[in-house]
């Protein structure tokens, strides 16, 4: 297997991102958005998540027997929070 050297400029400006993203989520909390409120952070926590396992986890460039393994992975997490989304929803909108 051979390893992949990635360039400290990819590094920094993932980072740059990072840290970008991370301010418009604090100036997004600070609006009024309504229901989209949590719509709005959620995705710039996946997009957070995702730069982060591709480039810092080097998901990215791993062999695809590792791909497979971290989409399984996030596939088995969505099927938890569908189950547990549902039953929420079965049981009232409130904490007893």
């Amino acid at each position: 297997m051979s390893d992949v050297v990635v360039s400290k400029n990819i590094y920094y400006a993932i980072f740059a991102s990072l840290v970008v993203l991370t301010g418009v989520t604090t100036m997004v909390a600070f609006f009024d958005l309504g229901v989209l409120n949590p719509v709005v952070a959620m995705s710039i926590a996946v997009i957070k998540a995702s730069l982060v396992v591709l480039y810092f986890m080097h998901l990215r460039y791993s062999s695809r027997m590792t791909i497979i393994i971290g989409a399984a992975s996030i596939f088995w997490l969505g099927i938890l929070l569908v189950l547990i989304m549902s039953d929420y929803a079965v049981r009232g909108a409130g904490w007893y």
